[in-house]
């Protein structure tokens, strides 16, 4: 096949790159800018797109023996990733910017300009697999054999159309070391540098610092659940569901327990916090759902709500009206609700929800709000 290979400047997308062309597929190397900071600068396991990855990019590519081109993306990235990452925050929700990024950018942006310019297919250094049992022998995304660095749960939204034209070259491996290890029998001078961390565009890390750098103060009040004023706080932004550190207010608790964000309401400027207890759910509902098969009320799965997180069995109770067909990635009409098997904490509205069997993904979706 032609295939577009994304080039990061990681050990993972270089190596992902060496086995493609290895399988004889007729590879072209390409490094996304997605920062309009072109002067920015890499500093240990953080920041995203520096002069350092575009060089270790194009160094990786020539030892391979590929062709290599920068594309500057940075407009798309900034209007599909960031954007949406700030006005999710504004509105109260938690969003996952690696997942906008992988739906938007890797799998949507990217993938169109491929197919546009006559690639059969997109590979990525991410840690997942893809196999032909799906319905109908139809491509299918399942987790990587290594799950300390599975990346099928950002991956979920690219849908089946966009997993049956990529390659993940990296999923059957077992370790990172293994990863490591092959980058340096093939000479590739990537294969100690550390791996990305935190959001790629907050480079320091200080997420609310960002936040707040964008979207400016707006004061309000901290509540409890009864409705009595703790204190104040300057922008709803600052916080999350779930959220017990940095709550602005200084008296504790009758009973001396935490105290978590359980309510966040940008209309009124108020943060609600309570006990833990309040914050259990064992009913998820979600919307933009994605299928990669027909999904059964009834149905027994694993849901998983962070990238990060466990999978824990789920009952499906409710399905869209016009569930999405294997073959048709476009989002379905209606709710996704699910019961979970325990009670689980901190569920924000804005987060991911991911649909297993097994290691393979049935459908993922986005949480609203808690009824």
């Amino acid at each position: 096949m032609k295939v577009l290979a994304a080039m990061s400047g990681g050990v993972d997308s270089a190596v992902a790159a060496a086995r493609a062309a290895e399988a004889g597929h007729e590879v072209v190397g390409v490094h996304m800018a997605l920062s309009k900071n072109r002067d920015q600068t890499r500093t240990g396991s953080r920041g995203c797109c520096t002069v350092e990855d575009a060089s270790d990019a194009r160094r990786a590519a020539e030892k391979i023996g590929i062709p290599y081109y920068v594309w500057d993306l940075s407009d798309d990235f900034h209007d599909l990733v960031v954007k949406d990452f700030l006005s999710e925050y504004a509105a109260g929700r938690t969003p996952n910017p690696c997942v906008r990024c992988n739906e938007r950018i890797k799998f949507a942006s990217l993938l169109e300009r491929a197919t546009v310019l006559g690639f059969d297919a997109v590979c990525t250094g991410h840690y997942a697999s893809i196999r032909a049992d799906g319905p109908s022998g139809a491509p299918s995304l399942h987790r990587s054999r290594n799950m300390a660095k599975d990346q099928s749960y950002v991956l979920a939204v690219m849908g089946p159309d966009a997993v049956g034209r990529s390659l993940f070259p990296l999923g059957e491996y077992e370790t990172k070391e293994e990863v490591r290890a092959e980058a340096r029998a093939r000479g590739l001078g990537v294969s100690t540098k550390p791996d990305s961390y935190d959001i790629c565009f907050v480079a320091d890390g200080d997420t609310r610092g960002f936040l707040e750098s964008h979207l400016g103060e707006s004061p309000g009040e901290v509540l409890d659940d009864d409705g009595n004023v703790l204190g104040t706080h300057r922008g709803t932004h600052g916080f999350t569901i779930g959220q017990r550190k940095g709550l602005g207010i200084q008296r504790p608790a009758p009973d001396g327990a935490p105290r978590y964000v359980v309510d966040i309401d940008p209309a009124s400027r108020q943060v609600v916090i309570g006990a833990a207890e309040l914050l259990s759910t064992r009913e998820l509902r979600a919307t933009e759902v994605i299928s990669f098969e027909p999904l059964e009320v009834g149905r027994q799965v694993h849901a998983q709500i962070r990238a990060h997180g466990e999978a824990i069995p789920a009952r499906i109770l409710e399905v869209p009206t016009t569930s999405a067909a294997p073959a048709d990635p476009a989002t379905a009409d209606g709710s996704l609700r699910v019961e979970v098997s325990t009670p689980l904490r901190g569920v924000a509205p804005g987060q991911t929800l991911v649909l297993y069997d097994a290691d393979r993904v049935l459908a993922a979706a986005t949480l609203e709000r808690r009824s």
